[in-house]
């Protein structure tokens, strides 16, 4: 079953003195956070104040947040939006649906996706079984991709598997 929270950014520092926390938004564009107008932080909504950009980091002033004290206190802590309040476009899929499934070519289950790197040309699942694989996200090698199945299969190159000695 899929969690109602999807992890957004990670807050790793406080920002002056009236409770406002610094993110580090786990988003392709930091800005996108600024959309959403409540956060989940250990299962508690909390609802935005005021949010702004600062470089690379999302700053947030969060209802109940006012003192250094307080945000303080969720220094460390996973920032989540709640999976109903994003819409996706088609053929799109969150990478926390991605990590855990079990990934095949044919009928032979190489591992599963243990971690999606995004670097700037596409993504690429990274599969981990009997060897590793790094398998871009493209359609050349993505056949079908079924996260509502729990499952994703592939076709491999020649040179993606280790040789058998």
């Amino acid at each position: 079953m899929k969690s109602p929270f999807l992890p957004t950014g990670q807050i790793v520092n406080t920002h002056g003195l009236k409770g406002l926390v610094k993110v580090m938004p786990w988003a392709d564009d930091p800005a996108d956070l600024l959309d959403f107008d409540r956060f989940f932080i250990d299962g508690t909504e909390y609802a935005v104040e005021h949010s702004s950009l600062q470089k690379s980091m999302v700053l947030l002033k969060l209802e109940g947040i006012d003192t250094l004290e307080d945000a303080v206190k969720l220094r460390g802590k996973e920032l989540a939006i709640a999976r109903a309040d994003v819409e996706l476009e088609e053929g799109v899929v969150f990478i926390a649906d991605l990590i855990g499934l079990p990934v095949y070519c044919g009928e032979r289950e190489l591992g599963k996706i243990t971690e999606v790197l995004t670097p700037p040309a596409n993504d690429v699942y990274v599969v981990k079984g009997q060897q590793e694989y790094l398998i871009p996200a493209v359609k050349e090698f993505i056949e079908e991709l079924n996260p509502e199945a729990g499952y994703v299969r592939v076709r491999l190159i020649e040179g993606m598997e280790a040789d058998a000695d």
